[in-house]
């Protein structure tokens, strides 16, 4: 029983992704489109999904367990892709299912099982994305609450900066237009003559 319940739970996250009885039947195109359309706009704020580029199509066959290191690799993704778009950067959807079915055919694999898995692998995954460093030095620097002095004075409770009006500006007024700093000269120059 034990055996079982652990069996039971190993199953992957998204159970209505099981293999469809009749594997000719090809009933996940819709959602194969829409995946596609995801991964073509992952990465791009100006894309809106019609062409997909070989960096993502790499992404979605790793994400969907398709590219394996041994059957299928990303060099012979790049080799494919590259005969289907000639000179072009992306495919669309009508060229992916070209280069879908010369992977499928060259690497002896299973045309609806490879669309299988990429329609079943959810949406582009961010989980090995470089999280910003926030210990040690890096916390004390950019902690607002611990600043001393004048930096303290250039930020607002809630941590935002002040910027001008957080920091005292020098008189920029004089009797000539490029004079500044009107009766800075007699400071500076009665210390000077004090220290002689």
């Amino acid at each position: 029983m034990e055996g079982e319940t652990v069996a039971a739970n190993s199953r992957p996250v998204s159970a209505n992704c099981d293999p469809p009885a009749n594997a000719k039947a090809n009933s996940g195109s819709s959602s194969f489109e829409e995946m596609f359309k995801v991964f073509a706009k992952f990465g791009d704020s100006k894309s809106v999904g019609d062409a997909i580029t070989l960096s993502n199509s790499d992404k979605w066959f790793k994400q969907a367990k398709v590219i394996d290191g041994k059957k299928i690799t990303t060099v012979d993704t790049g080799i494919y892709f590259k005969q289907i778009a000639k000179t072009k950067k992306a495919l669309n959807v009508k060229e992916y299912n070209q280069f879908l079915e010369k992977i499928a055919t060259n690497k002896k694999v299973e045309l609806d099982e490879i669309k299988h898995k990429l329609s079943c692998c959810g949406p582009p995954a961010t989980t090995k994305t470089t999280t910003a460093a926030n210990t040690g030095a890096v916390a004390r620097l950019t902690d607002h609450t611990k600043y001393t002095g004048t930096h303290k004075q250039r930020f607002d409770e809630s941590g935002k900066g002040k910027g001008k009006a957080g920091r005292e500006e020098k008189q920029s007024e004089g009797y000539v237009q490029g004079y500044k700093e009107e009766g800075t000269y007699e400071k500076v120059h009665e210390t000077t003559t004090a220290s002689n």
